[in-house]
């Protein structure tokens, strides 16, 4: 076991002899809540817990967890690599208390596992306490500062702002005064000059934090106001990567056991030493942190793509990529061959990365080539920009095309240019606001009418019932005002696991207010409302849409369905990866790295709908212990935490058994018909299935039937192959007579034109507007008459679709004894006919606007040759 493993296993131990319950680490990837689309913080998967929508299922609890913090408050994603202590992805070691142990067992055993079990030097240790806040009413926190002065000496417990010591889960909720654990890491030489107790918090690289100690006692509301918590809790969240780094007493993270296998690694493949030079140290850096990031990301269901947190991981990804094509003279894809060390490195307590490596691995060198492919488009975008670099273009190649800014300044700089750098912020600041705009959202307080904690979802069983309103609140997002209700029971089904969620009524006896949308907020379940009823306090019923909720539930059990046959079909290598199930049609994303064969998508819709017609029975188990549903043969989903108990959906025990919190038809029959509409990829190694079922499968049949019978119809033949094999045949010879006599036509142009051409000293010159069928064979025409006239300089106009269109063609002679090219030749003329273009030196191109301007072009461009000879 690896030195960095025993102390992972040491923290976990030494807690849980302190009568904590290990549990397993959350997700990386955030689902069922808004605010958030990372774990972020060992204390998300707890936050029900905290804000009291569930009761916590133990007092005492420690785990490692996997984190990522890139975006939003905590952006540490420009800084990783930079300098040697932050990182995208890394463990939290956290122990917690809920409503049981305070302040004094917390900081006892945290001094004890520090200093007894990891023997981490005393004279190093510093201590933080909150100063108090004469603003907010907050006072010196001096029972952390008492028990402190048991284990530590007066001198070394330092007093932190509100900035520091004072830690909230974000505008609103619980928060409370944190006590932090500081090492001083430097030599003894250099603590005799300066004392460690003056570099605790001012980003020193070697006076580290290790160890956060929140104690939290208030709850935020959404004017600013503090109230106190019905109960005290304890959250702590411990930096396992610099933990590590104070235990082998190392001036670097990366310089533990932690980071080195994947130094070593990158040493391997690409020839270069880290350690020679800071550049490419920061590259090495870079790699060896974010493949762990970008690994656990894609393990956990989340892939990268264009929007939300799949931009973020193909950002991670491709900031990767272009260090090491930058800096480590690399060009091929290298992140993928390290996934590998990641499931080696956590093989002990993540073995499931293993497990997923091929697919992984798959994935992200798929990225790695799309990437790659991009960088060389930027870069030949770069070469065709002439001149300084604008805000605007340093911006498109940043955004577009991944380019750094620095990377656009060296070549620039290579060149002679300079880059606009303010007008590049300037930019970059306009899409963060766009961005900050597009996900702001405002939110009240919960008025709260009855406590009750124990809120159920009926809506298996019922689809209407009688409801109260236990709590609600006013939101607005994008000036769009709205409210949110929470009810003591309901039939409303919540978005989440792919289907959406339920809308309908509900009615009182003095209204009837519409159900926008029943989404779910960590687990408390929330309808949304345009208004909010004029008496809250009345009886309600509530009523789902019944037809919504059966097209819907017809769509999700077609999913099961689908996924079956799909592993049946392809193979077993095929895993959902992500779903959308709608009253519509339904969305299904499944690993498989290569588009489906005609016969491939025949099998999997025929063997739906056979299953469909054997009518099978829903067989629903509810509460099922997670290690029973396994053992059933239950498909679990990796990226999804599930409970202690679990839900079963059965279709056939020898078929489609699934793990699954969703809706669905008491028997396949109800499902009706399932017809696929499209197979494509959406991400590298993943293929998505649009289908429908039910009615709207209906209605496309319809339609095409309907199609089909038209087509007969115009066609005069019930032998539809027959008849269009027959129209293909004639339009081929047709094409071919035509293509015959526009050659001819070329010809006859090219004898007229070869009489225009002028000789002068040293060239021979032709100007000309002609009449040709396209651009094509005027680029053919331009081409044999550079053939047969040396040192040709041959301008030709022509309207092309009711467009003018340019095309100049010289003799490579030409443009070396002249130094002339094309391309700019034609960029200045395209003026005239409100156009651009470019080229190559001997030929260049350009279309436009403004066909009035080609006899304008015809005479600069003579005179301009009269002026150049």
């Amino acid at each position: 076991m690896s030195k960095s493993s025993q102390i992972r296993k040491q923290f976990l131990d030494f807690f849980e002899s302190k009568g904590h319950t290990i549990v397993p680490s959350a997700p990386i990837v955030v689902k069922n809540d808004p605010t958030l689309m990372f774990t972020n913080a060992g204390m998300n998967q707890f936050k029900d817990w905290f804000l009291g929508n569930e009761e916590p299922k133990y007092k005492r609890v420690a785990d490692t967890q996997k984190c990522l913090r890139v975006s939003g408050k905590h952006n540490d994603l420009e800084e990783v690599g930079v300098d040697t202590y932050h990182h995208t992805m890394f463990e939290m070691l956290g122990n917690w208390s809920f409503g049981d142990y305070f302040k004094k067992e917390a900081i006892e055993w945290a001094w004890e596992l520090l200093t007894e079990v990891y023997k981490l030097p005393k004279d190093r240790l510093y201590v933080t306490v909150f100063e108090g806040d004469s603003k907010e009413g907050l006072a010196f926190d001096q029972e952390a500062y008492d028990n402190w002065k048991l284990w530590i000496s007066p001198d070394r417990i330092l007093n932190g702002n509100k900035k520091d010591n004072f830690w909230e889960m974000g505008d609103t909720g619980p928060c409370g005064p944190c006590s932090e654990i500081h090492i001083d890491l430097r030599s003894d030489a250099e603590r005799a000059v300066v004392s460690g107790a003056d570099l605790v918090n001012n980003d020193h690289p070697q006076v580290i934090e290790i160890w956060n100690n929140v104690f939290m006692e208030f709850n935020r509301k959404a004017d600013g106001s503090l109230e106190k918590l019905p109960a005290q809790h304890v959250d702590t969240g411990m930096g396992f990567e610099r933990l590590c780094r104070a235990i082998e007493a190392k001036q670097s993270n990366y310089d533990t056991d932690v980071f080195m296998p994947y130094l070593k690694f990158i040493e391997q493949q690409t020839g270069v030493t880290f350690g020679m030079a800071e550049p490419t140290d920061i590259a090495m850096r870079v790699l060896a942190d974010h493949v762990r990031t970008i690994t656990f990301a894609v393990l956990d269901g989340q892939l990268p793509s264009n929007t939300g947190a799949g931009y973020v991981i193909r950002r991670i990804l491709r900031r990767a990529v272009r260090y090491y094509y930058s800096f480590l003279n690399t060009q091929q894809p290298l992140l993928y061959k390290m996934v590998s060390l990641v499931g080696d490195s956590f093989a002990d307590i993540f073995p499931e990365v293993k497990d997923k490596k091929q697919f992984i691995e798959q994935v992200v060198k798929e990225e790695e080539l799309g990437f790659l492919r991009t960088l060389e488009n930027g870069i030949k975008r770069l070469e065709k920009i002439e001149g300084d670099i604008n805000g605007e273009e340093a911006f498109e190649l940043f955004d577009t095309y991944g380019f750094p800014i620095d990377l656009t300044q060296l070549i620039a700089r290579e060149k002679g240019f300079k880059v606009d750098l303010e007008g590049f912020e300037k930019n970059l600041q306009l899409q963060k606001e766009r961005s900050r705009k597009a996900t702001s959202l405002e939110t009240d307080d919960w008025v709260v009418l009855e406590e009750n904690d124990q809120i159920k979802f009926i809506g298996y069983d019922t689809l209407e019932a009688d409801v109260k309103i236990m709590r609600y609140r006013k939101v607005k997002s994008k000036g769009k005002e709205q409210f949110q209700l929470v009810f003591n029971q309901t039939p409303f089904y919540a978005e989440s696991g792919g289907q959406v969620g339920d809308t309908g009524i509900i009615e009182s006896a003095n209204e009837k207010i519409s159900i926008l949308d029943t989404q779910k907020e960590n687990n408390l379940i929330i309808h949304i409302v345009a208004q909010l009823p004029e008496n809250p306090q009345a009886n309600f019923v509530a009523w789902v849409d019944v037809g919504k909720r059966k097209l819907t539930q017809a769509n999700h059990s077609a999913t099961h369905l689908l996924h079956a046959a799909l592993r049946s079909v392809l193979g077993t290598h095929v895993e959902q990866k992500g779903s959308l199930v709608n009253s519509e049609y339904l969305r299904f994303d499944f690993s498989h790295f290569k588009g489906m064969t005609e016969e491939e998508w025949q099998a999997v819709e025929q063997m739906v709908n056979q299953k469909i017609r054997e009518n099978i029975s829903l067989d629903e188990k509810r509460n099922v212990p997670i290690a029973a549903a396994k053992e059933m043969g239950a498909m679990a989903l990796f990226g999804e935490k599930y409970g202690d108990n679990v839900r079963v959906i059965t279709f056939d025990s020898a078929y489609s058994v699934e793990l699954c919190g969703g809706t669905h038809v008491a028997s396949t029959g109800e499902i009706g018909i399932f017809k696929i509409k499209s197979e494509a990829a959406v991400a590298a190694g993943v293929r998505r299935i649009e289908a429908i079922t039910s009615v709207a499968a209906e209605q496309i049949i319809a339609q095409q039937e309907k199609v089909l019978q038209n087509i007969k119809s115009i066609l005069k033949s019930n032998d539809l192959v027959k008849s269009i094999e027959t129209l293909l045949q004639e339009k081929q010879e047709l094409q071919r007579k035509l293509e015959s006599f526009e050659n001819e036509k070329t010809a006859q142009l090219k004898s007229q034109l070869l009489e225009k051409v002028l000789a002068h000293t040293g060239l021979n010159a032709l100007f000309a507007k002609v009449n040709i069928a396209n651009a094509e064979q005027l680029k053919n025409l331009s081409f044999q008459l550079k053939q047969e006239v040396p040192n040709l300089f041959c301008l030709l106009v022509m309207e092309n679709n009711q467009k003018p269109f340019i095309s100049l063609i010289m003799s490579e002679e030409l443009v070396a004894s002249k130094q002339w090219h094309a391309g700019n030749l034609v960029k200045t003329w395209a003026k005239h006919i409100q156009g651009g273009g470019g080229g190559q030196a001997f030929y260049a191109t350009a279309g436009g606007n403004n066909l009035a301007g080609l006899d304008v072009v015809l005479k600069e461009a003579e005179i301009w040759l009269e002026g150049n000879m």
